[in-house]
């Protein structure tokens, strides 16, 4: 099954990637994770990669192609993948069809920008040791403290309630474009509810998946 993952931060798609990829034994494919391994094995093709960030430059359309082009030739893709965080944009979605990339089923979470706002805006960290609480799905003992040290817990920058907005307004007006190229497309696209319990959630995607 070659699949792509659609929807905006904080849906839950990370959660629903792994469950996915355990399911069906597929690689989750990340492409911040094939740029850091393609620096980090040294290739060609890495240390061109390389040299663009260095400069504070974007990786282009063209270079990423090929880095996913490489990795779908890797073993563990044989029975397919999930792409985690491509194509953001329909030039991306046009170049994997160009590029003979083949995609069985495209599957988006639709979760509201209020769910999402109120999602991450919610996410309180430990900084010493990682852990996260929510101030309603997940709350402290004490409030704002860590259950086991009582430090204070803090809100990361990524979660303010501007950084977010920010964030959703690049996903629509970039990324959201995809969902009616898909739907408009030959590639089968189901859309699955983003609220509820994670394992009513799971249990739409696989029936989805499985349809």
């Amino acid at each position: 099954m070659n699949l792509i993952l659609l929807g905006p931060p904080g849906a839950g798609k990370g959660t629903q990637a792994h469950a996915i990829c355990a399911r069906f034994s597929i690689p989750q494919i990340s492409t911040g994770d094939m740029l850091r391994a393609a620096i980090a094995a040294g290739s060609i093709l890495g240390q061109r990669v390389k040299s663009i960030m260095d400069a504070g430059e974007l990786v282009s359309d063209n270079v990423i192609l090929e880095l996913i082009t490489e990795r779908l030739l890797e073993p563990d893709c044989k029975s397919g993948f999930l792409f985690d965080g491509f194509p953001r944009t329909i030039p991306q979605a046009e170049a994997l069809t160009s590029n003979g990339i083949a995609l069985d089923h495209v599957l988006e979470i639709d979760v509201s920008d209020e769910e999402v706002i109120r999602r991450i805006t919610g996410r309180r960290i430990h900084e010493a040791s990682g852990r996260v609480y929510h101030v309603v799905f997940n709350p402290p003992d004490v409030e704002g403290k860590d259950d086991q040290t009582g430090d204070m817990l803090v809100q990361r920058v990524d979660d303010a309630k501007e950084t977010v907005k920010e964030r959703l307004k690049v996903y629509h007006d970039q990324t959201r474009p995809l969902v009616e190229y898909y739907r408009d497309s030959t590639v089968r696209y189901s859309k699955i509810r983003g609220t509820g319990s994670v394992q009513d959630i799971t249990k739409n995607v696989f029936e989805a998946l499985n349809d």
